[in-house]
């Protein structure tokens, strides 16, 4: 087990540099990063990263809990003043991906890889609590470390909250981000209002008559009227939805059949719906239902569906997203800044439900090796890019919980100035 980070000593200022921060522990982050990447490990099967986690936090100096959600993690930072609480999630689970990448830090877990980024997450977030620990004396209020297992699709963060991670203390806004592969390093996307759609999956089972291929006369084909029922589908966005909303119908398993021929008894269709408003994605399930009952109807089949929502959209609140937007600005440049949403789907919209918060994403491609998307046996990102995500993370923390830091928010003599966005847990 290494040891990813050790307390260190910072001088008080009054706008610290954190990309020269982040540039300094650049090797230590990349070592951990690689470190994880070699040792991959599935969502609520966290066990070797979450140790890694709580030694280096107890080590920082933080109030450390284990076993949140099974095997995640929080930690928390009280500064020596009073003010908000700020959380910070970084995810830690891995895919169940046979990786194909050649380089020297390759999985070596067979059939297990960190194919979206998470290994980068948990090093950034390590890197950041050393930033801040050595600033505790300066904090006006805590900053609270959550990290998180089973984002991928798998409920963790509904697991973290219902042991309570958002309590004790409660959180006034909440933070996330994600390394980008379809935007170049140096480079971030920030969003007002949503940023990442909600997933919810469908299993259809058309139940027919199966017999011999040579005599469908005498069978009820469910293949045929599944098939239907796939091509019926694609109407639904086309048709029945708002032009100007965002949503996705997609089938990704079609089961049926185990030889050339013979009819089988039954087929299995099985999606995903994503958008980002709820009453849409309710429309949007009664017209699967009543386009497969009716469609299987049809062909003399039956129809049934079950379906099971996974996460909720991603909705970055104003303030907080305004912050992110400003502290990206400044670590990057403005121009660097665009606005992006995607049809993908994140877990910490459960968190942001309950806190108002930001999710944001760090662009990690440099169009070469690092050109593969998420989730792909080849997947990699330009380690540069954590520089990127740590110094725009630091520089929005610092907003909340920095003594004298947030622009225009400052009193005469230097000290932070109240104001409505800072609000206090009442410490």
């Amino acid at each position: 087990m290494i040891r990813a980070f050790a307390p260190l000593s910072m001088p008080t200022v009054t706008r610290p540099d954190f990309r020269a921060e982040a540039a300094a522990l650049f090797d230590d982050m990349v070592r951990v990063r690689r470190d994880l990447h070699r040792h991959p490990e599935l969502g609520f099967q966290e066990t070797r990263t979450a140790a890694i986690v709580a030694e280096t936090l107890t080590g920082l100096g933080l109030e450390v809990q284990t076993g949140v959600g099974q095997t995640g993690v929080v930690g928390l930072l009280e500064g020596d003043l009073p003010g908000p609480t700020l959380l910070l999630r970084f995810d830690m689970d891995a895919l169940p991906i046979q990786e194909e990448s050649e380089h020297e830090y390759v999985s070596l877990n067979p059939g297990v890889m960190h194919a979206c980024g998470h290994d980068g997450h948990v090093a950034m977030g390590l890197a950041l609590a050393r930033i801040f620990a050595a600033r505790q004396s300066q904090m006006a209020g805590s900053l609270k470390f959550l990290f998180q297992p089973a984002e991928e699709g798998l409920g963790g963060a509904l697991a973290c909250i219902a042991d309570g991670a958002l309590e004790e203390p409660r959180p006034d806004a909440a933070l996330a981000m994600h390394l980008w592969s379809p935007v170049s390093v140096g480079q971030a996307r920030v969003v007002d209002g949503p940023a990442m759609a909600s997933s919810s999956v469908f299993t259809i089972t058309v139940e027919g008559r199966g017999g011999h291929g040579a005599a469908p006369h005498l069978c009820t084909d469910p293949i045929l009227a599944a098939a239907q029922i796939v091509v019926s589908l694609q109407s639904i966005v086309s048709r029945n939805t708002n032009p100007h909303e965002s949503i996705v119908v997609s089938i990704g398993a079609f089961e049926a059949g185990t030889t050339f021929n013979v009819i089988p008894e039954r087929a299995v269709l099985k999606g995903t719906v994503r958008s980002y408003d709820t009453p849409s994605h309710r429309m949007v399930y009664r017209r699967i239902l009543e386009m497969a009952t009716h469609t299987a109807t049809a062909f003399g089949c039956k129809a049934t569906m079950e379906t099971v929502a996974i996460v909720a959209a991603v909705v970055n609140a104003p303030e907080p997203t305004a912050v992110v937007r400003a502290a990206a600005g400044r670590v990057l440049g403005q121009d660097n800044i665009l606005e992006h949403r995607t049809m993908a789907a994140e877990d910490m919209g459960f968190v942001l439900q309950e806190i108002p918060g930001c999710y944001f994403f760090v662009g990690c491609s440099n169009g070469n090796s690092t050109s593969f998307p998420h989730h792909h046996a080849r997947f990699d990102f330009d380690e540069r890019a954590m520089l990127d995500g740590v110094a725009i993370m630091a520089e929005a923390a610092a907003h909340y919980v920095l003594s004298g830091h947030a622009t225009g928010h400052t009193n005469g003599n230097g000290t932070h100035a109240q104001t409505p966005t800072d609000r206090t847990n009442g410490r």
